[in-house]
């Protein structure tokens, strides 16, 4: 993965974006709907379980519970630190990032290559790139490869995320979100968690650079190390 000269693409200025009361309500209706279907599938296994006329299927029933238990567990733990303060650390191992990417996209079409060094990166560069890795992933919903880069430039931190299937794409939504731009039309929910990643960057002093080609999608930030 090639990454963009530091005189390319510069970021355009925000306007006329939700205050921080509002941006919390949509990451908070974002984490919800995420959290749901495990729990959902939980509470289905237990009414399985429950269920007198049911009792072959206790073995499915209490799989189902396992799986989705799991699920939530990793979505909790992806969060804390993709939106959250998570711990009371200040620096974070990539090798730990990258079992808390995985534990969240696990299942799904998407292959993930992870070349990231195992280094010791700060709170800022630790939720960009797990931010930047999940949304890089996520444009590859009829599966592909996703292979996410990291290297240190000097007194930056390069991330770069490529996305290469077929129909790989970010919705305009997204692309809204990853320019920094507050969103007039769409799905709000498609465009928090691209805006948050354009957030944490720019207020870490660095930039996000989005390149769609057809059947691959880049994203590339710079923090300050």
């Amino acid at each position: 993965m090639s990454f963009p000269a530091d005189n390319q693409n510069l970021q355009p200025q925000a306007a006329a974006l939700p205050n921080g009361t509002d941006l919390a309500t949509l990451i908070s209706a974002k984490l919800c709907h995420d959290f749901i279907s495990p729990a959902g599938a939980v509470m289905s296994g237990l009414d399985l379980l429950d269920d007198p006329t049911a009792q072959d299927m206790r073995d499915d029933a209490m799989g189902l519970i396992r799986q989705s238990a799991r699920k939530m567990v990793s979505l909790v733990n992806f969060a804390r630190v993709a939106f959250g303060a998570a711990t009371s650390a200040e620096r974070f191992s990539t090798s730990e990032l990258h079992t808390l990417l995985a534990g969240v996209t696990e299942g799904g079409r998407a292959q993930m290559e992870w070349r990231v060094p195992d280094m010791s990166v700060s709170k800022p560069q630790a939720r960009a790139l797990i931010n930047l890795a999940y949304l890089t992933i996520g444009a590859l919903p009829l599966g592909g490869m996703a292979v996410i880069n990291a290297r240190e430039e000097g007194e930056m931190l390069a991330i770069a995320g490529t996305a290469e299937g077929n129909r790989a794409r970010l919705k305009p939504e997204a692309l809204t979100g990853l320019r920094g731009e507050a969103l007039n039309e769409g799905l709000q929910g498609q465009w928090v968690q691209p805006y948050w990643l354009w957030l944490t960057v720019s207020e870490s002093g660095g930039r996000l650079d989005t390149i769609v080609d057809e059947g691959r999608v880049a994203l590339i930030a710079r923090l300050p190390k």
